[in-house]
């Protein structure tokens, strides 16, 4: 039997390799359970430009489910951008969707990643002409090395879904529930491109490490995310895909794109900082010579309050004091008539008699 496991996962790899990345589109695993909950865990600081992070997910293999650590992946052309995989309850089992790159995030279940993955699209930042430029309201970043940054809370705000028990898939039983909102079911038809190779060779190692899987782990992973960043594979943009600069829609047929040159110097490691909580964030204004797709304003409904009804005040009965009955006095005992009063005295001390002697 675990043979015959190994074989079917093998095929399943092979299948991978060979797709067309521009005709990536995904290959689906079906499972009868649901997927544990996220782990909490803080992002490793961006360490040169040009990387995007695509967070870790929990995916399943031969001995159940096992996490993939988040990492830091060199965008494979300009103008890409990163949609993650997840789990959606479909016919009574649980489907797994892949992750993709496009020029816009498409649906990925309502599932709040944190990042920049808020539920909604990506708000850890933008492309801006040929560089991107990163949100660090949401996103850690080493700021020695990268400049191009921005902070914008009030689109995160606007783009959460809130997600306390941490969930990991859509629908179903205890599900998250988000249906596609315009603007993503847009970006799910547009022409994806495949995980790199670098990005299948981590689920890979993932995949083979015990260590990985919710068997081993009860949920908690040791190696929750990828501390040193991918190594760069460039990739031409999918036809129709790449957005130009110059306004939404247009089609820029640009060569691959050059991922910027690293420093020599030793990147400083800064002290991780906290995991910022986000609560339900306008749209930026976006620079003159950046335009991006409108995208529809998210609001969460409000939640009904609840007030339990006021509890009926208990007061216990007064008790009824208790006070005995008086009793009677005994009546004076009569006398026979006639028979004088007699008082006791004392007997006379023998010697008061010896003294008038």
């Amino acid at each position: 039997m675990r043979v015959l496991r190994s074989v079917r996962w093998m095929v399943l790899a092979a299948l991978l390799s060979i797709i067309p990345a521009s005709s990536y589109a995904g290959v689906f695993i079906s499972v009868g359970f649901a997927p544990p909950v996220l782990p909490v865990y803080v992002q490793p600081p961006c360490p040169e430009p040009g990387l995007m992070w695509t967070p870790g997910y929990w995916a399943y293999g031969e001995d159940g489910y096992y996490w993939v650590p988040g990492a830091w992946v060199p965008a494979p052309y300009e103008g890409a951008l990163w949609t993650p995989p997840y789990w959606g309850w479909e016919g009574g089992l649980y489907v797994f969707h892949v992750g993709y790159w496009g020029p816009h995030v498409g649906y990925y279940g309502g599932v709040n990643y944190g990042f920049g993955y808020m539920g909604i699209g990506f708000v850890g930042g933008e492309w801006r002409g040929h560089e991107f430029a990163y949100n660090t309201a949401v996103v850690n970043v080493n700021r020695t090395v990268i400049r191009n940054t921005y902070v914008n809370e009030t689109i995160v705000h606007n783009t959460t879904i809130i997600n306390n028990n941490h969930v990991s898939y859509n629908g179903g039983p205890g599900g998250i529930r988000h249906d596609p909102v315009p603007e993503e079911r847009v970006a799910m038809h547009e022409s994806h491109m495949a995980p790199t190779s670098f990005q299948q060779q981590h689920i890979q190692a993932a995949r083979m490490d015990h260590a990985s899987y919710f068997k081993a782990n009860n949920g908690h992973p040791q190696n929750v995310v990828m501390n040193r960043p991918m190594q760069v594979e460039h990739q031409p943009a999918p036809a129709g895909g790449a957005i130009n600069a110059g306004g939404p829609g247009r089609v820029d047929a640009r060569p691959a794109y050059q991922q910027p040159s690293r420093p020599e110097a030793p990147v400083s490691q800064a002290r991780p900082e906290p995991q910022t909580q986000y609560h339900p964030a306008s749209q930026p204004q976006p620079r003159s010579d950046y335009h991006a797709a409108p995208q529809q304003q998210y609001h969460a409904a409000p939640q009904q309050q609840y007030h339990p009804a006021p509890q009926q005040q208990y007061h216990p009965a007064p008790q009824q004091q208790y006070h005995p009955a008086p009793q009677e006095r005994p009546e004076p005992q009569s006398r026979p008539a006639g028979q004088p009063h007699q008082e006791s005295r004392p007997a006379p001390d023998s010697r008061e008699r010896e003294s008038h002697r």
